[in-house]
């Protein structure tokens, strides 16, 4: 049990930094996030918003404050890696290998949130 929680830990806590950090970069760096978008045929008005997304869903999953913002904040992640990965495969720019990290992070993540959930929690 314990490995279990070193594991969900560890996978959770990169997993929201890494989609912190991208929130932080679409905030702080407009520009750059706006080639990107650009480059990637996303339309340009999706960055606020979504690094909005980024953060809520971060806190969401480390505050466990709700069992159903955090399966949707899961959801949301896993859509976002999947899309990003789709996209930067389309265009060819070799610029996938985060969404890899993410996908293998988000299900790492998941997995093992399943494996210490407290049975009796599981309907909050």
């Amino acid at each position: 049990m314990k490995t279990n929680k070193i594991i969900y830990w560890i996978t959770t806590g990169i997993l929201c930094l890494l989609f912190f950090a991208g929130a932080m970069m679409y905030i702080f760096n407009y520009p750059r996030a706006e080639g990107f978008f650009i480059n990637l045929g996303f339309p340009t008005w999706i960055i606020y918003p979504l690094a909005f997304l980024k953060i809520a869903g971060a806190i969401t999953i480390i505050t466990k404050w709700s069992r159903f913002l955090k399966e949707l904040a899961y959801a949301g992640f896993l859509f976002d890696a999947i899309l990003a990965l789709a996209a930067h495969i389309m265009v060819r720019d070799g610029e996938y290998m985060f969404a890899i990290i993410a996908l293998i992070l988000i299900i790492l993540s998941w997995i093992y949130d399943r494996k210490i959930i407290n049975p009796s929690k599981i309907n909050n």
